[in-house]
């Protein structure tokens, strides 16, 4: 064989293989267990193999020619719809428990006229000794995306305890708690909803199980669960910290409220400080969970949100100290359960809580690929 021939061969062979172990690779990544898509499946191995800044481009455009429309009206009234066997209880109600006072309804942004029954928190059941133990409303952004309504909804932290779940792939290692809300707990299952982003792109750390996944950083937003179910948001180091009765911290980013008023600085997405995924250049799909003033948690999601604009929703609706949970339609949920047959686990279902949510209401009833949050009867 001459040498331009072996010279070719040797070309041909290592063409082969640069082109065989990307494949191998993507098809491991296709054919990992959870519930995320193909399409889902493939952004994330490119993002993983030094390919973000071809996606960020590619999704910078979709968006930039898919984002919330500017005027209008929303394509459906606001509505709570609550699942099976959670319907609240109406009319006067003696209530038997302690309670959270919860926040003053949700003020619409100026400029604009209240829809029928927009921002008014609406009883979502079931309720304990009397009580709700959440309550939810819808409202628009801001006062240019007219025909937008995001979902809010707070959570009486008295009457409800939280845990934290691993995903299957995010955060990654070994846990003793599935990626799924159990069976033995679905009766006692009120809601659950997604977390951060993952964590290499979170800049800060991961806790359950007395071990911790990444890095927990001081100054960080921190979503904290003690013993006993109780939540929390803070910044790490100053307003919340490891204890022996801290349980679970998750992290992501810097708070984006704080003292009941948005962080200066939402508003300059440099080096993708609030979303590496989109920027801040595009109105998208946020999520945020905050504490308020009397210790409730409130969670805030929907479309035509940048940073601060989310910021100012969690602000119109009480929170004192919020962190940014994840971005973009694919990731985020927020639904209501609740059992078909009543004292059945089997039959438990969930409701989303805005309607055009992209996933489905069943979410965390089966192993997910994301760490999220689930919420149960105390």
């Amino acid at each position: 064989m001459s040498r331009r021939r072996r010279v070719l061969s040797a070309v041909a062979a290592v063409t082969m293989i640069i082109l065989i172990l990307p494949a191998v690779s993507l098809g491991a990544a296709l054919a990992a267990p959870g519930n995320l898509t193909p399409s889902e499946k493939s952004v994330e191995w490119l993002r993983d193999h030094g390919m973000g800044g071809a996606v960020n481009r590619v999704e910078g455009w979709w968006f930039s020619n898919h984002e919330a429309k500017q005027g209008g009206e929303p394509d459906h009234a606001v509505d709570i719809a609550a699942p099976p066997d959670q319907a609240a209880a109406t009319g006067p109600t003696r209530v038997s428990v302690a309670t959270t006072p919860r926040p003053g309804d949700v003020a619409v942004p100026d400029g604009i006229s209240a829809l029928p029954g927009e921002g008014v928190w609406k009883p979502v059941g079931p309720s304990v000794g009397g009580a709700s133990t959440m309550y939810a409303t819808q409202v628009r952004p801001d006062a240019v995306h007219t025909s937008v309504l995001d979902g809010l909804v707070w959570i009486d932290p008295k009457l409800s305890r939280f845990e934290m779940h691993p995903g299957l792939q995010e955060p990654g290692g070994s846990w003793s708690q599935p990626s799924q809300v159990p069976m033995n707990e679905r009766l006692d299952l009120l809601a659950a909803f997604n977390s951060g982003f993952r964590l290499q792109d979170a800049n800060g750390g991961f806790y359950l199980d007395g071990k911790t996944q990444g890095t927990l950083r001081d100054g960080d937003a921190s979503f904290v669960i003690t013993k006993d179910g109780t939540p929390t948001v803070g910044q790490w180091g100053r307003d919340v910290q490891m204890t022996p009765n801290t349980v679970a911290v998750r992290q992501n980013l810097s708070l984006i409220v704080d003292g009941g008023q948005p962080v200066p600085g939402l508003n300059d997405n440099a080096d993708g400080k609030w979303g590496q995924t989109l920027g801040n250049r595009v109105l998208v799909w946020r999520s945020a969970v905050c504490v308020d003033a009397n210790g409730g948690i409130i969670y805030g999601y929907g479309d035509g949100l940048g940073a601060q604009s989310l910021a100012e929703l969690m602000t119109r609706a009480g929170c004192q100290r919020a962190m940014e949970l994840d971005i973009n339609p694919s990731w985020m949920s927020f639904n209501f359960y609740g059992p078909s047959t009543p004292g059945d686990p089997s039959s438990v279902v969930g409701t989303k809580l805005l309607p055009e949510q992209h996933k489905p209401g069943n979410r965390y009833l089966t192993n997910d690929s994301r760490d999220f949050f689930a919420v149960f009867k105390r």
